[in-house]
């Protein structure tokens, strides 16, 4: 669940089936009091235009869509004693495109494209600034989730390679101190393969910035990286010195960042 704000009126989105639904109660209560938000939503309902809209709407996306019960509605659509709720709607024609929820989130949803046109019910302005900043909110989402793929990636091969770290590298009497320098001299050695440099001196290259060397990596550096953990625990189980492993983790590096190049690294994550 997530919230944006709409012209001072607060809105939710509910995952729901894996795909975002926007409250038509929230929306409504934009133009009126909430104890009226049911009888907007009521009002727009059910009239042709909505009923064609909905209808045609869940012919394309919902396989299970009642289309005679939808003939129904639409042949009733206009008359003076017509009347539909969402409920009604749902349970007719076996509808997905609007939801009712109960409980403490309770309310009336639509999926994003119904909710848009809803939205004219309230106010042209209202609708526009709903498309927006349901936007704004999914790029942040997806940003979020960018940043989220660059770090989990980092860490794929994470404990292989700190096993092999601990099983060759790591005296038996160590303290817990020493090993923490070695396991972070081992790290260094890949940000050199792969950045030119330790993470101390890019700490101290960019002291304004927060994190570390990594969480400013590209993508194509990342998969780089987590390829090169692997490696490294390999060269280390072989006995390679870690001198002869910096060389040839270096010589890996610019190899594997010329074929993501080369192919356009994005794409091939698709």
């Amino acid at each position: 669940m997530a919230k944006i704000i709409v012209q001072n009126t607060e809105v939710t989105i509910l995952s729901h089936d894996g795909k975002d639904y926007i409250s038509l109660t929230d929306m409504a209560n934009g133009k009126l009091d909430e104890s009226r938000a049911a009888d907007v939503i009521k009002n727009w309902i059910r009239t042709r235009y909505t009923i064609e809209f909905l209808g045609t709407w869940e012919m394309i996306h919902n396989p299970n869509f009642k289309v005679v019960e939808f003939d129904h509605f639409r042949m009733q659509a206009g008359l003076p004693n017509f009347t539909l709720s969402a409920s009604e709607w749902i349970e007719k024609t076996n509808a997905i495109g609007i939801i009712v929820k109960r409980g403490r989130y309770g309310g009336t949803y639509a999926f994003k494209d119904i909710a848009f046109e809803f939205g004219t019910a309230i106010s042209v302005a209202f609708k526009l600034y709903l498309i927006e900043e349901f936007q704004r909110m999914k790029e942040k989402e997806k940003n979020l989730l960018g940043w989220t793929v660059k770090r989990e990636l980092s860490k794929i091969n994470y404990h292989i390679h700190t096993d092999a770290i601990k099983r060759h590298l790591i005296p038996e009497e160590v303290t817990p101190v020493q090993s923490n320098i070695i396991y972070a001299e081992e790290a260094d050695v890949l940000n050199v393969a792969m950045f030119g440099m330790t993470a101390r001196q890019w700490r101290e290259a960019n002291p304004n910035l927060n994190g570390n060397i990594r969480d400013y990596a590209t993508i194509n550096e990342l998969i780089c990286l987590s390829n090169m953990e692997n490696i490294n625990s390999v060269l280390i189980d072989e006995g390679m010195s870690q001198s002869e492993r910096l060389i040839k983790l270096n010589q890996i590096a610019i190899r594997q960042m010329q074929v993501l190049a080369d192919n356009d690294g994005q794409r091939l994550l698709k």
